[in-house]
C-alpha cells in the first residue's frame, strides 16, 4: 500500500510551488491598490478570471513557468451512451503540468471571506472545502488549494476557521484525517510556505489518488488596503 511518505516523495512539489508563488505574486500586485474592476466588491468569478489572465500574461512569463493555466475549467460526468451531462462543475483556477513520468492538475478554489459564520460555513462546507472531499473537484489528485479572499482582518477570519475544524460533526462531513498529534490540520503547511495550514481528507476510491486521500493547502489573501464591503460571500 502507498504510504503518505511515498506519495509525497513522488509529488512534483517544485512545479506546484512555482505555480502557488506565481499566483500569490499576481494577487499581491493586482490587490496592492484599489482598481475599478479588481477590488473587494468585485464578484468572485470576475476576480479569478482577471487573476488567471494576469498570471498567464505577466507573472508566469516573468518566472519562466511552464504549464497551462485555466479559469472556470469545466469538469463533470457524461453518459457515454446518450451524451447527456450528468454532472457539471467549474473550478475557479487550475494549473496543469506534466513531464514524462508525472502529471499534476492543481485546482485553486476561491472564496470571499468575511468574519461572519455564514462566510466560514460557505468556505468549509458543500460549496467550498467539501467539493474536494465528497464532490468531484481534483479527482484522483493528491493536492488541492483553498484560497480565502479576506474581506476582514486575518485575525478575525482565519483562527475561527481553524477552530471550526475541531468540531466532530464537521470533521465527519469533511472526512478529516487527524495528524500524528490528533490535530485536524497541519500548521505550518507541510507543502507550501505561503499556506496557513493543510487539511487531509479521505476520499471514495473513484475520486481518490492511489494512496486514498487528498491534502488541501489553505491560503488567505488580503487586499493591500482596507476591504470596505459588506457583501455576502461569493459562490
Amino acid at each position: 500500500m502507498t504510504t503518505s511518505s511515498d506519495w509525497l516523495a513522488a509529488f512534483p512539489i517544485q512545479p506546484a510551488t512555482e505555480a502557488v508563488e506565481a499566483l500569490r505574486q499576481a494577487w499581491s500586485e493586482l490587490a496592492a491598490r484599489p482598481r475599478p474592476n479588481f477590488n473587494p466588491k468585485t464578484k468572485e468569478p470576475a476576480l479569478t478570471k482577471r487573476l488567471k489572465v494576469y498570471i498567464e500574461n505577466y507573472t508566469a512569463r516573468q518566472r519562466g513557468l511552464l504549464g497551462m493555466w485555466v479559469a472556470e475549467d469545466i469538469i463533470g460526468e457524461i453518459d457515454p451512451e446518450t451524451g447527456e451531462m450528468l454532472e457539471e462543475r467549474r473550478t475557479d483556477i487550475a494549473y496543469g503540468w506534466n513531464d514524462q513520468a508525472r502529471d499534476m492538475k492543481l485546482v485553486f478554489e476561491f472564496k470571499r471571506l468575511g468574519k461572519q459564520k455564514s462566510h466560514r460555513d460557505h468556505y468549509l462546507r458543500d460549496r467550498g472545502l467539501a467539493r474536494f472531499v465528497t464532490g468531484i473537484y481534483s479527482r484522483r489528485q493528491a493536492v488541492a488549494a483553498m484560497v480565502g479572499v479576506l474581506l476582514d482582518p486575518e485575525p478575525e477570519v482565519v483562527p475561527p476557521i481553524r477552530r471550526a475544524l475541531s468540531d466532530k460533526a464537521l470533521a465527519t462531513v469533511l472526512r478529516l484525517r487527524p495528524n500524528a498529534t490528533g490535530s485536524p490540520f497541519d500548521r505550518p503547511s507541510l507543502l507550501f510556505a505561503g499556506a496557513d495550514f493543510d487539511t487531509e481528507h479521505e476520499r471514495d476510491t473513484a475520486l481518490a489518488p492511489t494512496h486514498g486521500h487528498i491534502r488541501v493547502s489553505h491560503f488567505f489573501l488580503p487586499f493591500g488596503y482596507p476591504a470596505d464591503t459588506k457583501k455576502k460571500a461569493g459562490c
